[in-house]
C-alpha cells in the first residue's frame, strides 16, 4: 500500500485518544468517528467537543475538517482504507488483567466487512496482545501504535508529539512508515523522531512509560509524606533535589497519590505482565500508592477532629478532578481518599460543578453553591488547589505544593 492510496480513516472510539486523532487526522484526510454514544456522535457532527480539550474545541470552530461521526460502523468500515481502534480497556480486578473484549470485537467486525483493511490500535493493551490478534485473525496488518496524551490536552499532544511509534510485523512496513508519516505531516511539531519496532515492544512502551511517571508521582509524594510527617518544608526539599539536572524540576508537585484513568491500570497491567518474573520496583509503586491515600485520609481526620466530634464534623471534597480545568475524574485518588475517610464515618459533602444537577455522587450529597460549600465544611480537601479556595485557605487540606499538576 502507498500512502496516497489512505484517503479514508476510520476512528473507532470518541474518547480522548480517539477524538483527538480524528481531529488531527481531519485535517488532511476524511474521516469517519464511530462510537455507540448517539450524543457523542451528534455533538462531534455539530462540532462541539464531548470532552473538555481547549485544542480540540478550537479547531472545531476554526478549521475546516473531513470529519463525520456516526453510529453506523459496518458502512464506515467498507469504505475505509485504514482503521484506527480507540476502544477503552478498563483494568479487570478479578483477573488481574485489561478487558480487552471490545477491541477483540471491534477487530473481528472490522474483518467480517473488509478483511483487507490495516487496522492500526491505539488502545492500551497487555504485552502480547497485538500479536495474539495477529495469530488469533492471521493477519500481518495488524499494528499498535502508543499514544502519549495527557487529559484536557490530548490534541495539544498530537500536534506537538514527543514521538511516534509504531509497531509492525515486518509484512506491514509500508503501512506502518506511511501511517507515521500522516501523523508526523498532520502535527505542528518539527523534527518530530518517528521509532518502528516489534508491536510487542511497542506496547512494553506503553505501559513501561506510564508506569515510571507513576513511580516518580509515588516517589515526590513518598518526599512529602516524610516532609510532613517530620515537620519540614516540601517546598525546599523538592526545589533543592530538582534543581539536579539529571531529575529535573518537572512532574514533582505531590497529590494524593497518581489516578486519572492511565496510570492506575497500566501500572497494574504492567505488573500482571511481570508474573513469573523477579521484580521489586514494579509491585512497590503500585502498594506505594494505596499507602499514600491511607496517609492522606488519616491527616484529615486529625485535622477535622472527628474523633472528638463527629456529629458536627463536615469534611467537604473539593473537585472529584485529577487536575485543574478538567471534567473526568475516572479512577481519580481522592475516590480513594473519600473511601477511606467514609469508613471512618466521617460525614462528606462534594462540591463538583461539572455535576450540576445531581443530588447525590458515590452515595455523598453534592452541594452546588460554592458559598453554602464553604460555611458547613470543617475541613475542605483539594487535590488541586484554585483561587476560588482563598478566602477559606485556612479550611483546606491539601498537598498541592506548586499550584500545578
Amino acid at each position: 500500500m502507498i500512502e496516497n492510496n489512505i484517503n479514508t480513516i476510520v476512528v473507532v472510539g470518541i474518547g480522548y485518544v480517539g477524538l483527538s486523532l480524528a481531529t488531527l487526522l481531519a485535517t488532511e484526510k476524511k474521516v469517519i468517528a464511530i462510537d455507540i454514544n448517539k450524543e457523542k456522535v451528534d455533538k462531534v457532527n455539530l462540532r462541539i467537543s464531548p470532552i473538555k480539550d481547549e485544542y480540540i474545541e478550537n479547531y472545531f470552530a476554526e478549521k475546516e475538517l473531513n470529519l463525520t461521526a456516526s453510529l453506523e460502523s459496518n458502512a464506515a468500515y467498507k469504505l475505509a482504507d485504514l482503521v484506527i481502534v480507540a476502544t477503552p480497556t478498563n483494568y479487570d480486578e478479578e483477573k488481574n488483567c485489561f478487558d480487552t473484549s471490545v477491541v477483540e470485537t471491534v477487530i473481528e467486525q472490522v474483518m467480517s466487512v473488509n478483511n483487507k483493511v490495516p487496522i492500526v490500535i491505539k488502545s492500551t493493551v497487555p504485552i502480547g496482545f497485538t500479536q495474539k490478534m495477529i495469530n488469533k485473525c492471521n493477519k500481518n496488518n495488524i499494528l499498535f501504535s502508543p499514544e502519549f496524551l495527557r487529559e484536557s490536552k490530548a490534541l495539544y499532544d498530537n500536534l506537538y508529539p514527543s514521538r511516534i511509534i509504531v509497531g509492525y510485523k515486518k509484512e506491514s512496513g509500508n503501512i506502518a512508515h506511511n501511517f507515521a508519516e500522516i501523523l508526523k505531516r498532520c502535527a505542528i511539531k518539527e523534527d518530530v523522531e518517528i521509532v518502528y519496532m516489534e508491536p510487542t515492544e511497542a506496547e512494553a512502551v506503553k505501559l513501561f512509560a506510564n508506569t515510571y511517571l507513576a513511580l516518580r508521582v509515588s516517589f515526590f509524594n513518598e518526599l512529602d509524606t516524610f516532609a510532613e510527617s517530620k515537620g519540614l518544608d516540601t517546598n525546599k526539599i523538592i526545589k533543592g533535589v530538582s534543581l539536579d539536572p539529571r531529575i529535573g524540576d518537572f512532574y514533582n508537585n505531590p497529590s494524593f497519590g497518581y489516578g486519572g484513568y492511565c496510570l492506575p491500570k497500566d501500572s497494574k497491567q504492567l505488573l500482571s505482565n511481570y508474573r513469573g518474573i523477579d521484580e521489586k520496583i514494579i509491585s512497590a509503586i503500585v502498594e506505594s500508592n494505596e499507602i499514600r491515600k491511607d496517609f492522606i485520609a488519616k491527616r484529615v481526620l486529625d485535622k477535622a477532629g472527628v474523633n472528638t466530634d463527629k456529629e458536627n464534623c463536615i469534611i467537604g471534597i473539593y473537585r472529584l478532578t485529577m487536575k485543574t480545568n478538567s471534567d473526568n475524574f475516572r479512577h481519580s485518588a481522592i475516590q480513594g481518599v473519600i473511601e477511606r475517610l467514609k469508613k471512618q464515618g466521617a460525614t462528606l459533602v462534594v462540591y463538583e460543578p461539572t455535576l450540576e444537577g445531581l443530588d447525590t455522587i458515590y452515595d455523598l450529597k453534592v452541594i452546588d453553591s460554592i458559598v453554602e460549600f464553604k460555611n458547613i465544611c470543617k475541613v475542605i480537601i483539594a487535590n488541586r488547589f484554585e483561587k476560588q479556595l482563598l478566602d477559606v485557605e485556612n479550611k483546606v487540606y491539601t498537598r498541592d505544593i506548586f499550584g500545578r499538576d
